[in-house]
């Protein structure tokens, strides 16, 4: 892959950016999703190089695909990673909106510190439970990428893992070679809920042994 062939999932969260991810490094590619090796937010980097004036990968060129990196108010950033990297390929990872909807707001119900976390970042649209808004731009974003790439479907794949799309469909778009094994299907709610009731039942035998020593 040259340095300049990149590839970007520029869907929103919520829409198999993990499995995606898993799927690029199957492939071989050089994966980065949310969170870079050094432990910072890829949404962070990216909208302080645009808001700077730089290279937008700045810090991260390292890496081949790209997945969840958009705040709400970056999400039209693809224009501006097509303009830097030319000859790179643009997955648009989706599902259904009224599904979409309800993925969301699971994923703000079980978020930590809610309250405070919305206090301190009152501009941030991915805390304020608001689903006329969620729709609106899910379906606004949703058109503007298909309007930008309607003359270049070569470049553009719209991609939904919930209605099983999976190897075929990418290894064709990306003339990768088919893996023998199942496509990867990461951080379902079902896998979040259990890795969140076990954390709850770690922290609360925690206190428990800490009242039990204050107590002896």
């Amino acid at each position: 892959m040259k340095s300049n062939n990149k590839i970007f999932c520029i869907g929103l969260n919520k829409t198999g950016t993990s499995s995606l991810h898993e799927a690029f490094q199957i492939l071989g590619y050089k994966s980065v999703h949310y969170i870079e090796s050094g432990g910072k937010s890829i949404k962070d980097i990216i909208k302080t190089n645009f808001d700077n004036g730089l290279n937008i990968l700045t810090g991260i060129e390292q890496y081949d695909a790209y997945t969840d990196w958009s705040h709400p108010s970056t999400n039209i950033l693809f224009k501006e990673f097509d303009k830097q990297f030319p000859n790179s390929k643009f997955i648009l990872n989706t599902r259904d909106v009224d599904a979409w909807i309800k993925s969301r707001e699971k994923h703000l119900n079980r978020t930590p510190n809610l309250k405070k976390k919305q206090k301190q970042n009152p501009n941030n649209k991915w805390l304020k439970m608001d689903k006329a808004l969620w729709r609106e731009e899910f379906n606004l974003h949703h058109k503007n990428v298909r309007k930008y790439f309607e003359d270049r479907p070569k470049d553009l794949l719209e991609f939904d893992v919930t209605i099983g799309d999976g190897w075929e469909k990418i290894c064709h778009f990306l003339n990768k070679e088919t893996p023998n094994i199942e496509f990867p299907i990461a951080n379902r709610a079902s896998d979040q809920s259990r890795r969140y009731k076990y954390y709850e039942k770690i922290k609360r035998l925690i206190k428990k042994i800490i009242y039990v020593k204050i107590r002896s």
